[in-house]
Parts: C-alpha cells; structure tokens; sequence
C-alpha cells in the first residue's frame, strides 16, 4: 500500500471513529492519532509488570513466600483475564474516554443509569488515583533505596515524599506541555519494558553463582507477617489466610488497563484497537510477569538475608548478591526508568478519566477544559497529581501506607472495572454489541470476572500484619469506605438532582441547551426522555 493509500485508509477510519463517537453524543477534542501499538502500549507501561514485582517483592516474600509469589501469579492472570475479556467487549460497543462510568449509564436501565454512572466513577477515579500514588511513590521508594548502595544516604519517610514530589512534578510537566512527546516516550516505554526487561530477566539468571530449586520457586511457603515477637497469621488464623492476602502483589501489578479504554477517542479504529489493546496488554505482562518472577526467585542466594536485607529492597540485594553493588545500582537504574514511564502513563489515564467526568459534570465544570495550544486536559493533569500526592501523606505516619495505597489502587479499579460488567450481565438483552463479541460465551465469563472482583475485594482489606496496631492497620476500608460514604451521600443528598449521567453534548448543542448549567441540563433532559417516550407510544 502506497503513502497515499494509507493516508486515505487513516482518514476514512478517523471519519468512523468520529462518526462513532458522535453517535455517543460526543464532539472530537481530543487528537486521534494513536496505533493499536500506542493503545496497547499505555496499557502495558501502566501494568508495568516490574513496577508492581520489584515494589512489592518483599511484600510477597513475607506474605507467602516464593510458592504463593508463582503460583499466585498464574492464578491471578488466569481470573484477571476473565475481567480483561468482559471489558473489551464493553470497550469495543462504547469506545470512549470515560471508560467504566460511561459504560455503566449505557448499559443501565434508563431510570438507574445517571446512578450507577455516579458511583462507577467514583470508584475508578480514586483507583486511578491510587494507581498513580502506587507507582510514583513506589518509585521514589526504589530511588531511595538504591541510593543507600556505597553511599551514607539513610532514607527517612519524608525524604521519600520530597522525591516523591518531585516525580510528579516530571509527570505533570510532561503531560501538559509535552502531550506531542508522548508517543514517542510510549514507544520507549513499551521497549523497556519488554526488551529491557526480558535482557534484565535472562542477565540476572546467566549470571546468578547458585540457583535455587523448582521446589524452593514453586512449593515453599514463608509467613513474615507477624511483627517483632509476635506470631505471623499463619499460627492466628491459617496458612490460607496468608496466601490470599499474598496474591496482592500480582493483582496490584495487573490493574491499569482501562487506560485502552480511557484512550479510545485518541486511538483510530478505537472499537477494535481499544479491546485489543486491554486484552494485549494483560496477555503480554502475564508472560513477561512471570519470567520475571521466575527469574529473581530462582536467583536468590540465601532466603533469610534477601528478606532481611540491610538496603530494605530485596531486590536491590538479589542485585547486589549477584553483580556487586555498581552492577546493582546500574540495573536498578533500569528499572526506575520503567516505572518512571509508568507513572508518566498512569497521569495521562487518570486526567483522561477525569476530564470525561468532568465533561459529564461528575467533576466541576472547570475542569472539562483541553488547552488549545497544547491540546492537553492540563487542569485535570494538575488535579489529578494533587490527589496522587495527598494519598501518600499517610506514609509520613504508617508502615503499611505503600501497600494500603496498592490495595485501594486494586479494589477501586476492580470495583469500577466490576460494575458495568455487573450490568451488562442483568441487562444482557439490552445489551449492543461492538465488534469484539464474545457470544455465548459473554455472561459465563462476565459472571465469574463479578465473583472474582467480589472475592479480591474483600480479601484487600484485611489486616496484613500481626498484631493490628495504628502502624501497622490497613486503611484501606477507611480509604475506600469515604470514597463510598462519599459516592452513595452525595448522590441521595444533591447529586441526583442534577447529574444526569453522560451528556448527549452533540445533540443538545444542535438544540440551544447550555451544557454548562446544570439545572438547565437536567430540565432539558427530562423534556427530552419525555418527548421520546411520546414517540415510542404514539
């Protein structure tokens, strides 16, 4: 196909996409010029397969041990692509930025839709922002870390935060003036973590003095969750009880992937590419995932002092047991460039997300705003930053606050990922298929991704550590219980008096109806409902 073929090919799909959306009820703001690669690409940097390992490693060797690290992997990428298939198939018949809120009011009964609108975007905005909270911050961590190596830096909860900071403040700056830049920084993402990643694994295990064996990687079992003292939850409850709550890791390291769906109205073809890209990006870091697990398990030198390490990061001291502390600092380099992307990334989903619902007036009306020099939602980058970073205040006071921060990451995705599947399955009739149509097959996988959702739910929010103390209790119920409060008050107490679910923006211009005034938005909309079912009588 010539230069001139292909230009015509991309316009006539931009035409479709537009068409699409239109008929959704949506102008094109945003610019479409992302690939199926593009789409995918954002995905899998913010799944970031070595963000969520390297960041929870010692998470996972203290709760579990190697053999729940494994098989919990496989286990977990097994169900979550359950989930990944009953979004691309509600992606693929509504490919817009809002992603789970929007999918929830389509697929809902009309008089319940602007409700479940209301509380599936809640949740997805506080599990995007934890999302970026989990990377950032475990980025600053790692930075931290890897500093301590050959030199008398001694890492302090608040010297983590300033670095913290600082990191967001890269991501903010990129994603409101370099918005052009990031195609190109996404294809340097996808190469980390692919390539890099796949040369980081195999180095690791070629240069590695001893190897452990299969039963040590598959089969053993270590409870590290009681504290000094004290008994693990092992011996207080049950060897189950640890395991379940050890699948965090691989959980937390595969959520994300909505940001295919909140990218859709910049990605051509978006009602196949977008479905694809959530089921590519899931698929490829359960490969990469698990050689990369395999890899730093079977590459532990001695158990006990890799759990104990002195730099507090056992993956920084597999690094050092294995190349030396320069080769060490050299890889851990590598992999702060990785999750450094991810967080990027992270930002850009979540101030699409929030842009849409803003769009939607879930969010102020100030903040539906892209800024035409730049054509960036920079208000929404700015706020969503902000969030990112009150959610690691807690930090400053708590031991457990990184992995509260990925459990509520988890639950507030999964809930927002859970809903409109929820929907879809009780509504199926009503249900208009895009493309991607999984058939008979869609209410059997959309019922075990709900009770899947429900299970991990509850599991990420008990207490990982024995005793349960004020520094070592597990917030996030109280994080996700406010989001709720929050979510289900407001909308009973004012919110369902104006909130209308997503705005039909296109037809109500065309009317004369100022989308930007509530009250008469929602009169609009009610004259309107009144006028269709008129015509459906008659």
């Amino acid at each position: 196909m010539d230069d001139n073929a292909r230009q015509l090919s991309i316009s006539r799909m931009s035409m479709k996409d537009e068409d699409r959306l239109a008929e959704l009820g949506y102008k094109q703001e945003l610019t479409r010029n992302w690939s199926l690669l593009h789409n995918f690409g954002v995905s899998f940097s913010i799944i970031s397969i070595i963000t969520g390992i390297t960041t929870l490693f010692e998470y996972g060797l203290s709760t579990g041990g190697p053999g729940v690290m494994s098989v919990g992997w496989i286990v977990v990428c097994f169900f979550t692509m359950f989930v990944a298939l009953g979004m691309a198939e509600i992606v693929s018949a509504v490919p817009t930025s809002g992603g789970p809120y929007f999918w929830a009011a389509i697929l809902a009964p009309k008089r319940s839709a602007a409700f479940w609108s209301w509380i599936t975007g809640w949740f997805n905005l506080l599990g995007q922002v934890a999302v970026t909270t989990g990377i950032t911050f475990g980025c600053a961590g790692l930075i931290s870390t890897t500093a301590t190596v050959q030199s008398s830096y001694t890492p302090t909860a608040a010297k983590t935060i300033g670095i913290y900071a600082a990191l967001l403040v890269s991501h903010t700056l990129v994603n409101s003036f370099g918005v052009k830049f990031l195609r190109y920084l996404n294809d340097t993402s996808v190469v980390l973590h692919s390539i890099g990643v796949s040369c980081f694994a195999i180095a690791v295990l070629a240069k590695a003095p001893t190897h452990q064996s299969a039963k040590f990687v598959f089969a053993t079992f270590y409870d590290g969750t009681g504290e000094t003292g004290s008994e693990g939850w092992s011996m207080r409850a049950s060897p189950a009880y640890v395991a379940v709550c050890g699948i965090l890791m691989a959980q937390y390291t595969i959520t994300g992937y909505d940001a295919s769906a909140h990218l859709s109205e910049e990605t051509n073809n978006a009602s196949w590419n977008a479905p694809l890209g959530v089921l590519m990006s899931v698929g490829v870091s359960a490969v990469f995932g698990f050689f990369l697990i395999i890899a730093l398990l079977f590459s532990i030198q001695d158990f006990q002092s890799t759990v104990d390490s002195t730099v507090g990061q056992p993956v920084t001291q597999i690094l050092i047991d294995i190349f030396g502390p320069k080769g060490a600092i050299a890889l851990m380099t590598l992999i702060i460039c990785c999750v450094w992307h991810a967080g990027l990334f992270s930002l850009t989903s979540n101030s699409r997300m929030m842009f849409a619902f803003a769009r939607d007036r879930g969010l102020p009306p100030f903040f539906d705003h892209v800024d035409p020099k730049f054509g960036a939602p920079i208000r929404t980058v700015c706020l969503a930053a902000f969030l990112a970073f009150l959610l690691a205040i807690p930090s400053l006071g708590s031991s457990v606050a990184f992995s509260a921060a990925t459990s509520i990451a988890t639950i507030g995705l999964y809930i927002s990922y859970g809903l409109p599947i929820l929907i879809g399955l009780i509504y199926h009739d009503s249900f208009q298929k895009g493309p991607f149509n999984l058939r008979w097959a869609s209410r059997p996988i959309a019922l075990i991704a709900c009770l899947y959702i429900g299970f991990i739910t509850i599991v990420f929010c008990l207490p990982e550590l024995n005793p349960v103390t004020s520094q070592t209790l597990n917030y996030t119920p109280v994080a996700v219980g406010i989001v709720a409060a929050w979510a289900f008050g407001s909308w009973f107490l004012w919110a369902r008096r104006w909130f209308t679910g997503p705005i039909r923006q296109i037809e109500e211009e065309r009317m004369g109806i100022p989308i930007g005034d509530p009250a008469k938005l929602v009169q609009a909309e009610e004259k309107l409902d009144e006028k269709v079912g008129i015509e459906k009588i008659g």
